[in-house]
């Protein structure tokens, strides 16, 4: 194949795509690619695994599926990291025997 042509292609593909990254959905290849992976890549490389016929780019139902998948994991590591934090408050002698009496008297 003749490099010129190819690269013009690769441009080409590339000022079809929209966005700066766009996800793509993997064909299955001989080299052990799996068919039907979603992934966000950059428009370049997008164009190139488009033009070498490792990917297609994906519909839109399957871009907000994907979007939304990702959202989902990302609030559920933020969850578990917050419920990883311990919250320390430290609190004066005086004041904690202040807070004590106070509650004597209420009882």
């Amino acid at each position: 194949m003749d490099l010129r042509i190819y690269y013009q292609k690769i441009r080409e593909a590339e000022e079809r795509m929209g966005g700066e990254h766009v996800v793509m959905v993997s064909h299955e290849t001989a080299d052990g690619g799996k068919a039907g992976v979603l992934a966000e890549v950059p428009k370049r490389l997008a164009a190139k695994l488009t033009v070498d016929g490792r990917a297609r780019l994906a519909t839109t139902q399957e871009t907000q599926q994907f979007r939304k998948r990702q959202e989902q994991a990302k609030q559920a590591a933020e969850e578990l990291a917050a419920a990883g934090r311990v919250q320390l408050a430290l609190v004066p002698t005086s004041e904690l025997e202040q807070l004590r009496n106070k509650a004597k008297e209420k009882n």
